[in-house]
């Protein structure tokens, strides 16, 4: 190691990762020194030496509050792990006992990878872990990663070809597509076809009303159509609207087997094949890297609700 890097080493202590860590999570200052007990000064301080020590503005002020620099955003998942490395370092007792632990522990996930697999969740863990307890969000994507990377939760659930450096990826199950109809649809019976696919309204699922990051399957073509390109009638945040919708209309939705055949009954649906076979798919539970005792746990009550 060259002089220059000791020196870069020695100007760093834990309180200014915390502090790096703490603007990642939260964006303000005066929420950072809430939550650190530290004056807004010396959060301002620590910032000021943390840019000093990078040689780069780490956050930029928006009106939103303080927004993560690109080389802020490669450096948070490094900075998290010597954190946990110092804490596991400093921790008097090692391991984890979830009959005595009051952790919650929480997960972003997608509803479709998620919904039912949390359902066989809850029993298993009061009864190993009564004080325990998990907080689910309905997220996808970038957006889950980016908040697994902020530490704002523990676990993610979806639907990843390859998690980013610093995150470790383990498949829970694999699921395909379906399309979904009411029980005594006029025209569908049975069976659908490729015309009948793209010429039957659809309610199509999206986390926004952006018709580009719809959901769905490729019927035909090698990409998925948007709702301009095929008959739609609506666009749904959530699979359980959407198959609500489908029940009470002549509508059709294609979405997750797992999930439409789990309410099909209650909701008086056909689940039907697609008219052209759609690849299945893998929902991974995904986490960063490094020990972690208590989420060693957790992960091993998820992975038996999956199985």
């Amino acid at each position: 190691m060259s002089d220059i890097d000791q020196l870069d080493i020695r100007r760093i202590d834990g309180g200014l990762l915390l502090v790096f860590r703490e603007l990642c999570r939260r964006g303000r200052t005066t929420a950072v020194a809430a939550h650190l007990g530290l004056s807004q000064s010396a959060v301002s301080h620590a910032l000021g030496r943390l840019r000093d020590i990078f040689g780069d503005p780490l956050f930029l002020r928006k009106p939103h509050g303080l927004e993560p620099t690109q080389r802020a955003l490669l450096l948070a998942p490094r900075i998290e792990a010597l954190i946990d490395m110092m804490g596991a370092a400093l921790s008097p007792v090692a391991g984890f006992d979830p009959a005595l632990s009051d952790r919650w522990f929480g997960i972003a996930a997608t509803e479709a990878a998620g919904d039912d697999l949390f359902a066989r969740l809850v029993d298993p863990v009061r009864r190993a872990a009564p004080r325990v307890g998990f907080n689910i969000q309905f997220v996808r994507g970038y957006r889950a990663l980016d908040a697994l990377r902020r530490g704002q939760v523990d676990l993610v659930l979806g639907r990843f070809d390859e998690p980013p450096s610093g995150f470790v990826s383990e498949p829970l199950f694999d699921d395909r597509y379906c399309v979904a109809a009411r029980r005594g649809h006029p025209s569908i019976a049975g069976d659908i076809d490729v015309a009948g696919w793209r010429t039957t309204g659809h309610v199509f699922v999206s986390s926004s009303s952006l018709s580009d990051e719809v959901m769905g399957p490729t019927i035909g073509e090698d990409r998925m159509p948007t709702p301009r390109e095929v008959a739609t009638v609506a666009i749904a945040p959530r699979w359980e609207t959407a198959l609500a919708m489908v029940a009470a209309s002549d509508a059709i939705a294609t979405g997750p087997r797992r999930y439409a055949v789990r309410r099909a009954e209650a909701l008086g649906l056909q689940v039907l094949e697609p008219p052209e076979p759609a690849p299945p798919w893998t929902v991974s539970m995904v986490r960063r890297e490094g020990e972690d005792a208590g989420l060693d746990w957790f992960c091993a009550q998820v992975r038996a609700a999956a199985a």
